[in-house]
């Protein structure tokens, strides 16, 4: 077959994120109100590319699940870019972000993948071996997808009929599914040691936690969340509101209390579980080393006092990216103090014990994936000339 008759990765990048927005809003209503909230704003600023413009969030549970998940996403034109340790918050994952990486890229489908890698080693043992147990026993694909997984690594691609198929099969790997894996004392334990651990350990596959779109003025859309009657969070993540924005700001509803249905010694019985919320996201622009170890200590300081917000002094004193006819370039990427805050604000009022204190270990998840994540400075800084 030849390279002309398969469907480019960006178009089928653009499908798989069309038909996962068409899912998570039928299996989350409040995904729609989000949407509408974002169109109404968006609709009110000119020059911001938002049509279709979402982030999706997953987390999953084994090296093995990683790497498999990794070349579906290559299939879609997805890569890897950035490594983020989300222990520095508690959180026992460690994490990627799989995105386009050209401006071609983006303006076909500016779709990513947040996706998070369960630490195995931050449990205690006995949770530890109930965890890989379960986890040893769930296969999260399809044959059919394997088979089309596979046919596109050994083809190059894949022609129209099979992309659609692949779309249709890589989009249900994250449907919600209300029967757990595992059984209710596992993921009361599971609970008891981290609601994240049960979130990723306890179910059938690797379900969306959030689906993210991205608006033109993250303040007015919190406040019309809150107008609209959602549980919105106290804060929106990320740097305060400025005159220039820089990196990316974020916002979400609290997660849903959902049914789960368990199996017990007495049969299946019905429990419930806290981890799916709305989020929604601005974009600023994309700081360079020296802008971001700036960000930092203002971030620490909680003082952004000295930041320059004019973009003749972002650009004077080289701490923003801007491209070669002096725009400046949008952050396609996460921010792992805000992705912490965003997943920590979700877990409700559960009690969480400590985890095993650890840091990150980009090798290893390096390992897990089969390759290097890219990294996004030098990304941008190829962009920018």
């Amino acid at each position: 077959m030849s390279a002309s008759s398969f469907r480019h990765p960006d178009q089928l990048r653009a499908d798989f994120s069309q038909a996962l927005s068409d899912m998570y809003r039928e299996e989350v209503p409040a995904y729609g109100q989000l949407i509408d909230i974002v169109a109404d704003i968006n609709a009110e600023h000119e020059g911001i590319r938002s049509d279709g413009e979402r982030h999706g969030a997953i987390r999953l549970g084994t090296a093995d699940e990683l790497n498999l998940i990794g070349r579906v996403f290559a299939v879609l034109g997805l890569h890897p870019v950035g490594y983020y340790d989300l222990s520095v918050a508690g959180l026992p994952v460690h994490s990627t972000a799989f995105r386009p990486i050209t401006e071609a890229g983006f303006n076909v489908s500016p779709f990513r993948m947040f996706t998070s890698l369960l630490r195995l080693d931050m449990l205690p043992d006995a949770l530890r071996k109930k965890a890989e147990s379960a986890l040893a026993a769930r296969c999260i694909f399809s044959a059919k997808c394997h088979s089309l997984l596979e046919k596109a690594e050994t083809e190059g691609g894949l022609n129209a009929i099979d992309g659609a198929e692949f779309v249709r099969e890589a989009v249900s790997i994250f449907a919600w599914r209300k029967r757990a894996h595992v059984d209710l004392e596992t993921y009361q334990a599971l609970l008891s040691e981290h609601p994240l651990i049960a979130d990723i350990v306890s179910f059938q596959g690797p379900h969306m936690n959030h689906l993210t779109p991205r608006v033109a003025d993250i303040d007015a859309a919190h406040e019309r969340m809150r107008q609209m009657g959602l549980e919105v969070k106290e804060t929106i993540e990320g740097p305060p509101r400025r005159n220039c924005p820089i990196l990316l700001r974020q916002t979400a509803f609290k997660a849903l209390t959902e049914s789960v249905e368990f199996k017990t010694k007495y049969g299946w019985e019905t429990a419930h579980h806290t981890a799916r919320f709305g989020e929604i996201e601005q974009r600023g622009m994309a700081l360079t080393r020296k802008g971001r170890d700036l960000y930092d200590r203002c971030l620490a300081a909680k003082d952004f006092s000295d930041f320059p917000d004019t973009e003749a002094e972002l650009k004077a004193q080289g701490l923003a990216f801007f491209d070669k006819n002096g725009s400046p370039l949008t952050y396609e990427d996460f921010l792992p103090v805000s992705a912490a805050g965003i997943f920590k604000s979700n877990l409700r009022d559960t009690a969480e014990t400590e985890t095993v204190a650890a840091s990150g270990n980009q090798a290893v998840f390096e390992a897990a994936l089969g390759r290097p994540v890219l990294d996004m400075f030098e990304l941008y800084e190829t962009a920018s000339h």
